[in-house]
């Protein structure tokens, strides 16, 4: 079941060879994998069930683990109020191989299909409804309560890293500090939502973050689409006119305009154009 001997090689699933893995899953959950109807990402694979269910595979090292674990689709299935696939089990082990642990969840199927990748370059053309059970879910969600601390790309974010990350794009005189904590999915984006009918799933890093992640990241993953970008600035009005939301817009910002971005990216220019706005804004109060 493991990939390589390798214990330090970065691994891509939509590359490599999972058969092993897939097999491993089956036994485990016994169930039959459809293999045809499998969804590779390059930290996960998700494939149907002959159960009708859907199961979620990813490999993570074993410095990505916390000292929370790595139950986040579990601990999310007690949320309230929230339009999430239905979580049935889950199998967790250690590669002999590497220093890296597989995990598999079982839900429910989704209600619709998966919106695009984590990135569009094209309008979804969503409905009203769409948007209305989105903020219900997404509002649900930060009045929850929780001792998980979010994980956005797998690094539990803390104080330190907004700041770091902040003033490693941005100069200028101004408060870096969060306020506020909520509950968040930390993984936001066009990948994980699903239309028409509205569900949110991969809830692998989601704990409490500073207020406006979500909502930030998810205008960070429109920028190439203005009209979606200026709809999600919209609809999530308060939390991305906030103090932390502004911070969590900039924090989002400085990943779009890091050192690997690349020239020709359409998300640059208008990144850059908020950026400059709302370090104006705080460098004011």
């Amino acid at each position: 079941m493991t990939l390589s001997a390798s214990t330090t090689r970065a691994v891509d699933l939509r590359v490599e060879p999972v058969d092993e893995v897939l097999d491993h899953v089956e036994r485990s959950l016994q169930t039959r994998l459809e293999r045809a109807t499998a969804v590779r990402k390059r930290r996960s694979v998700g494939a149907r069930t002959d159960r009708e269910t859907w199961v979620r595979i990813e490999r993570r090292g074993l410095d990505r683990i916390g000292v929370q674990g790595w139950n986040g689709t579990e601990c999310a299935a007690r949320l309230e109020g929230i339009a999430q696939p239905a979580w049935q089990g889950s199998v967790v082990w250690r590669d002999q191989d590497e220093m890296v642990m597989w995990r598999a969840d079982e839900t429910e199927l989704l209600p619709g299909t998966q919106i695009g990748t984590a990135v569009l370059s094209d309008d979804p053309m969503l409905s009203d409804e769409w948007w209305q059970a989105f903020n219900t879910s997404l509002d649900a969600l930060a009045s929850q309560e929780t001792r998980r601390i979010a994980t956005p790309d797998t690094v539990t974010i803390t104080q330190a890293l907004v700041t770091e990350s902040i003033r490693s794009a941005f100069s200028g005189d101004f408060d870096t500090t969060v306020e506020r904590w909520v509950p968040a999915h930390a993984d936001l984006n066009w990948a994980n939502m699903t239309a028409p009918t509205f569900h949110l799933f991969d809830w692998e890093d989601w704990g409490n973050a500073p207020q406006g992640l979500d909502s930030a990241s998810l205008w960070g993953s429109s920028l190439a689409v203005p009209a979606l970008a200026d709809r999600v600035r919209r609809e999530r009005r308060l939390d991305l006119e906030s103090g932390d939301g502004k911070l969590m817009t900039l924090f989002v910002c400085s990943k779009i305009l890091g050192p690997d971005a690349h020239p020709e990216d359409p998300r640059l220019r208008p990144a850059r154009r908020m950026a400059e706005l709302i370090v104006a804004e705080l460098q004011k109060c």
